[in-house]
């Protein structure tokens, strides 16, 4: 990895930024162009530098508290939260007053498009009747989230209560807040009218983006902005590199050259803190992986230390880990929740996350070994892992680490068709596995992390064989597959 003085701000976060288009199942680069176009709207009303940077990292990250919400969309709507939220974005669920016809039409076509009359009429019903309290509640909770991280990153109040309040609305019937006109921030305001020009262009072309958003001036968005945007537009100036279909390289380096701060170059702590808070949206996604990434940074990081590497391949190790998993970010959460055994097909939608998380992280050149090794880690030694199959020649030894920190933290979490296992019953499971899927030397530097080693080592020479027995025949396929 090269040193971290060559990484600027703009170059991660651009990045990063596909991983929060998997959560919001945008089409891909949707952060990217909706940068371009809050930008052009940003320097056509000469919007002075400082809150030009808070709306730049604003519209590159106004997503970031999206994955806070999948849950409860899955609890109110018991599908795919991604399924239907074009449809969400596009359709005003805000207003306590709106017909409740217009609800249950949306909810009609978005909920179950295959199931009977029967079934969606009983699934409706309950969010039908609540649509209000439940818009409010869900875009509260990431408008919180979403910029408390922004907050932890150092990116500034502008660009965190830009984030905050995107959901508010110029007539004052969005949310959080529910304030109205110049109330609302000015860069919210950009965001809101950058982020619908991109949804609707991308799921129904320039004519209909340009359309609904003059329908919509006065009511969703600021007149003023939505003037300016029409000027762009009229002039040919308002979608360059914006098209979904373009080369998403150009789209990034445009986003790139607008970056006022390119030469401030980030310091190892920074790097750091990236990292930790998008593993934090990893995690987010899922009460079943609250944590996970960081404790297999945690797990890792110190099997690096117990076996000796110097110190910048131990801080490579623990950012890999945190960053390991940002492309389950694409798995929707009937996946990831599922109490059930997955199909075929659904496990075919689980062995893409780990190529996904390299395709993200080697955007970044000097991320290009973190991106192999976070890449790597549900391959195996025997070839069985995914997503390449790769052998144990092929397999660096820091992405044998990780590979067996993951095993180790699936096992001890608690997932839909398991409570997590206990220490000994982890131990003995991962034991099994080396040194044909799972690196030895690793195994044992996870063993000296227990203060219990001794102990632990006892009661698995001790244990009653067929408990043992039992607890595979339940667990062995999961354990296995590791942390998928």
């Amino acid at each position: 990895m090269d040193s971290d003085g060559s990484i600027s701000l703009s170059e991660v976060i651009s990045a990063l930024s596909f991983a929060l288009d998997l959560t919001e199942g945008a089409v891909y680069g949707h952060a990217l162009r909706s940068c371009l176009l809050g930008m052009r709207i940003a320097a056509e009303i000469k919007l002075p530098t400082e809150q030009a940077t808070g709306l730049y990292y604003a519209l590159l990250l106004k997503d970031i508290g999206c994955s806070s919400n999948v849950g409860r969309m899955g609890q109110i709507v018991g599908e795919d939260y991604r399924a239907i939220n074009a449809d969400v974005r596009s359709e005003d669920l805000n207003t306590p007053h709106q017909s409740k016809v217009a609800i249950l039409k949306f909810l009609w076509k978005s909920l179950l498009p295959s199931a009977s009359p029967v079934d969606r009429i009983s699934r409706i019903i309950w969010p039908g009747t609540t649509a209000y309290k439940n818009s409010r509640d869900i875009v509260t909770l990431r408008s919180d989230r979403g910029a408390g991280i922004i907050s932890k990153l150092g990116l500034g109040q502008d660009a965190a209560e830009a984030v905050r309040c995107l959901g508010d609305h110029w007539d004052g019937k969005g949310n959080p807040d529910g304030v109205k006109g110049a109330q609302i921030p000015l860069l919210s305001r950009i965001c809101a009218v950058a982020q619908h020009l991109d949804v609707f262009f991308a799921a129904k072309g320039e004519g209909a983006a340009v359309q609904t958003l003059k329908e919509r001036s006065g009511t969703w968005f600021d007149p003023e902005l939505v003037r300016i945007a029409m000027s762009l537009h009229r002039r040919g100036t308002l979608w360059i590199n914006c098209s979904a279909i373009g080369s998403q390289d150009d789209t990034r380096q445009a986003v790139l050259d607008l970056d006022g701060g390119k030469r401030d170059r980030l310091d190892a702590g920074q790097i750091d803190r990236i990292c930790e808070a998008f593993a934090d949206v990893v995690d987010a996604k899922s009460h079943f992986t609250f944590r996970h990434s960081q404790g297999v940074a945690d797990v890792a990081f110190g099997i690096a230390q117990n076996m000796g590497l110097p110190p910048e391949r131990t801080r490579l190790v623990r950012r890999a880990a945190l960053l390991h998993d940002i492309g389950k970010l694409s798995i929707s959460n009937t996946i990831l929740e599922k109490k059930g055994g997955l199909t075929a097909e659904e496990w075919k939608v689980v062995h893409q996350h780990p190529g996904l998380t390299r395709r993200i992280l080697e955007q970044v050149g000097p991320f290009r070994e973190m991106s192999i090794i976070a890449g790597e880690h549900h391959e195996k030694l025997d070839g069985s892992g995914y997503p390449n199959r790769l052998m144990g020649a092929d397999l660096s030894i820091e992405a044998r680490m990780i590979a067996v920190a993951d095993v180790f933290g699936a096992l001890s979490e608690d997932r839909p068709y398991r409570d997590g296992l206990e220490l000994e019953n982890i131990v003995s499971i991962i034991k099994r596995l080396v040194p044909h899927k799972l690196d030895g030397d690793c195994f044992d530097a996870l063993l000296s992390l227990s203060r219990a080693e001794g102990a632990v080592e006892s009661e698995m020479n001790t244990a009653d064989e067929s408990s043992v027995r039992t607890l595979e025949a339940t667990n062995a396929a999961k354990a296995a597959e590791a942390a998928a």
